[in-house]
């Protein structure tokens, strides 16, 4: 698998369908996003390559429950005793314990759905060890703060690393087509769109996206260039 280089501390492990972020911080690594269900042997592959032993992961961050970023969890947690952390209305579909919320599709959306959405393998059930609201931060060396950003799923976060200046969307915004823009299948476009101008206020140098390559400079400045 390719690892990409993002930020001295901050790399991309880009799969078919989805991706996920290793981040390194002091006395070990945590995950954005855990990716399919399967991936976790490359991811795994990937920490030995950066160093990392299974038990330097500390913390498997979900931005929110669909299986492309989920997938991977519930076998990471078992394989490395990381925590788990997720937004606190999308926890119940990580654990298993209610259906997630559906998207409610745009007409344009519907074939890009049923191309996708059928080849990304279900997520099994995974443990949620802290559910996570706006304003929570997490202590990553820098301080990570937690933005709830409902729409593309009710439970969608963001994190924003504001002395570093970055930020990871999840699929609240997408990078796609060269240009930036709020994700698709959504339970709500509106909200979504509302989460992309909030996002694109902030103060950020490099967004690591959901899906779609990362932008390393100037990234808040094309945020704000692309909001609808």
């Amino acid at each position: 698998m390719e690892t990409v280089q993002v930020t001295t501390d901050i790399w991309l492990l880009p799969f078919p369908v989805g991706q996920v972020y290793v981040v390194r911080q002091p006395g070990g690594y945590a995950l954005v996003d855990s990716g399919p269900a399967g991936s976790e042997a490359a991811i795994l592959t990937a920490l030995r390559q950066l160093g990392a032993r299974p038990h330097d992961l500390r913390e498997i961050v979900l931005t929110h429950s669909h299986h492309d970023h989920s997938g991977s969890a519930a076998a990471l947690a078992a394989a490395t005793g990381a925590r788990v952390l997720a937004g606190a209305d999308d926890a119940p579909a990580i654990r298993g314990t209610a259906p997630p919320t559906p998207p409610v599709l745009e007409p344009w959306e519907r074939p890009l759905y049923d191309a996708v959405v059928p080849t990304v393998p279900h997520a099994p059930p995974a443990r949620v060890d802290r559910e996570l609201a706006d304003g929570d931060e997490l202590d990553w060396g820098a301080r990570a703060r937690i933005l709830h950003v409902p729409g593309h799923t009710p439970g969608s976060i963001a994190l924003h690393l504001p002395s570093a200046g970055v930020l990871f969307t999840g699929d609240t915004i997408a990078h796609a087509q060269g240009r930036p823009m709020p994700g698709v299948f959504n339970t709500d476009r509106a909200r979504t769109v509302d989460a992309y101008h909030r996002l694109a206020a902030l103060d950020t140098e490099t967004v690591c996206f959901g899906h779609g390559e990362p932008i390393a400079s100037a990234a808040g400045e094309a945020l704000r260039a692309a909001a609808i």
